[in-house]
């Protein structure tokens, strides 16, 4: 298991946009998390894999998020599985596995 490190800094907004009562937990949440996995880094493999991805998207004319295609191409260019509880960002994207959570 590991993170993009988009994903790391979708983490820490939230810690940084908690109220006060909920900061101190949220960033030892975080920064334990971030402590245990790998966080993947966007290089220039990664930069290949999302601009082939934006470029599908963008000609199928499917809007996508653009963090979700930064942690889409980084799955793709790690070889790894996007593991989500909302799969339509990652959905028909060539070469990107997704395995979706459910809940319950």
């Amino acid at each position: 298991m590991a993170i993009a490190a988009i994903t790391a800094a979708e983490l820490l907004v939230g810690v940084h946009l908690a109220d006060r009562g909920r900061k101190p937990g949220r960033r030892k949440f975080v920064d334990d998390l971030l402590l245990s996995l790998p966080v993947e880094v966007y290089d220039l493999d990664v930069a290949r894999a999302h601009a082939e991805l934006l470029t599908h998207a963008r000609k199928e004319g499917r809007l996508r998020g653009a963090h979700d295609l930064v942690i889409a191409a980084t799955a793709r260019a790690r070889e790894r599985t996007v593991v989500t509880a909302d799969a339509a960002g990652f959905e028909g994207l060539p070469s990107v596995l997704v395995r979706v959570l459910r809940s319950g």
